[in-house]
């Protein structure tokens, strides 16, 4: 990667943040996670946080030790190591691969039906689908643990509601366009709902708190009703939702 098609900018008193490309794809998410492995040996005890994204990596850094100056040129120093790596392994290999299992049905997902409608597919073949990618996780944001997975099979990509649900139970699976995600805790939401995890997406009082990280691969595996609430799953009534 040379610097013109690398743009750093400055995002606070210590803090940069680089761009690798306006768009989103496997090697350029494989390519944020090689920069990321890359600076934090770089920049070692200098490095407050790193907070990669879809295309971008966020550098916070401690300015008692180092300026934007020094991280710069770690920053293209890491660059230079990513295109260095072999382009072919960008989009297959890196990351841990996590299996997550969800029970899929209209008792637990009460978009899925609708989704199934409007796709022309009948249920059963939109659960086959979206068990069938392995997704990347592209970013971690809105709340500890919402991982953005992406990118889900064109087939069954579906817009975000018109009105968002204002309590989303913990656990839901969940698309908009051609995102999918697990919801870690309750909250509002306007994903839709196509089933529920009964692994815990966000646990503070273990290390580490979350089951996946930037750059990982995940891949979704349809468990029965029984097997969900035998691995601490619990139905929701789904109150307040349409």
């Amino acid at each position: 990667m040379s610097k013109n098609t690398l743009t750093v900018t400055v995002a606070g008193e210590n803090s940069l943040i680089v761009y690798l490309s306006t768009k989103t794809d496997p090697m350029i998410a494989a390519k944020i996670q090689r920069m990321t492995e890359a600076l934090r040996v770089n920049l070692k005890s200098c490095l407050i946080d790193l907070i990669p994204s879809y295309a971008s990596i966020l550098v916070i850094y401690n300015p008692l030790l180092t300026d934007h100056f020094a991280v710069s040129k770690s920053i293209y120093a890491a660059a230079q190591l990513a295109d260095k790596a072999n382009e072919g392994a960008f989009e297959t290999a890196g990351g841990a691969l996590v299996k997550l299992p969800v029970y899929y049905d209209v008792e637990s997902g009460p978009d899925l039906a609708g989704l199934a409608v409007n796709a022309g597919l009948t249920v059963e073949q939109v659960i086959a689908i979206h068990q069938s990618v392995e997704y990347r996780v592209y970013a971690i944001g809105f709340a500890p643990g919402f991982a953005y997975l992406g990118e889900v099979d064109e087939r069954i990509a579906a817009s975000r509601l018109a009105t968002p649900r204002q309590k989303v139970p913990k656990g839901a699976v969940a698309i908009a366009d051609r995102q999918t995600a697990v919801y870690p805790a309750v909250s509002p939401g306007g994903w839709n709902l196509i089933g529920l995890c009964p692994t815990l997406m966000f646990d503070p009082s273990k290390e580490p708190s979350m089951p996946v990280k930037t750059g990982d691969r995940v891949v979704f595996e349809a468990i029965s009703r029984e097997e969900f609430i035998d691995l601490g799953g619990q139905l929701n009534d789904f109150e307040g939702q349409q």
